[in-house]
Order: structure tokens, then sequence, then C-alpha cells
């Protein structure tokens, strides 16, 4: 469940397209946000539009040149690519968790879930996910997502399987992790903060672009990570662009490296 109330959803309205109007107005109430006849759309001029149609839910950016609409999609698209073509354990990011390990098959805390994306795929993969979104928004298209791969597991029983490994819960991660038991705590906790765009925004991603407008910057990472390192098991993962600092400037146990991307693992012990 997400949670309701946010100062800065104020830029946000809910459109309802034709026939979907009763689901729009559950989400406004739901997420506390106000909603947009079809006919009004011509007004705004800025501030985000969550579509509801019959493809779910999708946000857009309103305004001249912005980027078009993201989705949440695990059934179809470039997840499902990944999913049945991808590099399996030998992927960098399976590495990282730990899935390249023998018969380790660990629960993952993913603290940034944003859409969804890497978690996923680590469930592919044979972990148990719990993901953690606090923007309300990108819960709601998380979630969203989520609900419509499972009618499409009605026939397909490996993406079944997958997603029965995949929680969502719209929670801070500091306060979640300060109220873990020991008993609760995960093997592997997976961050990867929102930070400054740093590239030209014509090589940013649509959807990278829309949250960072959406969200802003995960001011509050460089605290999560000692907090993080004391309530796992066995590491924590940091995702992080190849030429980044280390996070809250932490030098990691070791690192992966990629083209774009680096993996910094935290070893707390070994894996079992």
């Amino acid at each position: 469940m997400c949670p309701h109330n946010a100062d800065y959803l104020d830029t946000v309205v809910i459109l309802g397209r034709p026939g979907y109007e009763s689901r729009a107005e559950l989400l406004s109430a739901e997420l506390n946000l106000p909603t947009i006849a079809p006919e009004d759309m011509s007004v705004l001029s800025s501030g985000f539009t969550l579509v509801v149609d019959h493809a779910g839910l999708s946000l857009q950016k309103m305004g001249v040149g912005a980027p078009g609409p993201i989705r949440c999609d695990f059934a179809e698209g470039a997840l499902r690519h990944r999913r049945l073509y991808g590099g399996g354990k030998g992927q960098d990011i399976a590495k990282s968790v730990g899935l390249s390990h023998k018969g380790f098959r660990p629960l993952v805390l993913d603290m940034t879930a944003g859409l969804g994306r890497d978690g996923f795929v680590l469930g592919t993969l044979g972990a148990t996910l719990q993901m953690l979104e606090r923007h309300p928004v990108v819960c709601a298209l998380l979630q969203d997502g989520l609900d419509r791969a499972q009618k499409q597991a009605v026939t397909d029983r490996e993406l079944a399987e997958i997603l029965a490994r995949i929680s969502v819960f719209g929670l801070d991660g500091k306060n979640y992790l300060e109220q873990l038991t020991e008993e609760s705590c995960p093997d592997v906790i997976y961050l990867d903060p929102m930070f400054p765009m740093r590239e030209k925004s014509s090589k940013v991603k649509k959807e990278m672009q829309l949250f960072h407008q959406l969200v802003g910057m995960d001011m509050d990472a460089t605290k999560l990570l000692p907090l993080a390192l004391s309530r796992v098991r066995y590491r924590v993962v940091v995702k992080r662009p190849t030429h980044a600092p280390f996070l809250a400037e932490s030098k990691p146990s070791y690192s992966l490296k990629g083209k774009s991307t680096r993996f910094d693992i935290y070893s707390v012990q070994k894996l079992p």
C-alpha cells in the first residue's frame, strides 16, 4: 500500500480516460490527489498527469517538449526479453547480491525500488524481494505494473512464481530499517539512490528525467548506508554510476564495474 500525503505532490493530477473515471476517483482518494476531466487538459501547462486507461497507469509530464509517458511493465517489453534471454546469474547485478553463490537464494530488501526493474531481475534469478518505494506516485506505478503482470501470470507459470516472491511497501527506508527486529533482517540490502544528473539532458533516459523532476534527490542516502549495514545479514549493495564517488565516502569491500554502472559491495559476513 502506498502512503497518502506528501507536500511535493501538488503538481500531480489524475486523469481518467473515458470508461476509467471510477478507478481514477479511487486512486484520487488513495493518493489524496485531484482529478481532472479530459476536456480540461488544455489548461495544464506544467506539472504531471497520472493517466488511468486500458493499459493501466502512466505518468506524463505536461508542457511543450516534455518526454513521453512512462509506465511500469513486467510482463512485456524489455523486462520480458531480459527474463527470457538475459545473462542469468552471470550478470553483475546477480553477482553483487550473491546469486552466483551456489545455493544462495537471498531475501533482498530493495530500499529504492523506483519502477522495480532491478528488483524484478533479481526475482527472475531466484531472490525473494521486498521493494520499498516512498514516493506515492512512483509506488502506485510500481504496484500497477505488478497487478497487470499478475493477470498475465495466470497463463505463465514461471512469471507467477517470480511474482509470488515479490512484495511492495510504500514506506520510507529509514523508518523501515529502524523497526526491523534481528529475526526479520534481510540477507541483502540493495540501494540505488537518486543523485543529480551529470550528463546532458539529451543523453538521459526520459524516465530518469521525469523522476528527477518529480521525486528530486535522495538527500538522505548517505545516512542509509550505515543504518543498512547494521540491519543486514550478509551484505549491502549500492548501485552507482561507474565514475561516481563512493556513497557516504565509504569504501566498499569490493566493486563490480561495467561501462556505465558500478555495484559497490559492503560485506558484513561471508555468504552461507
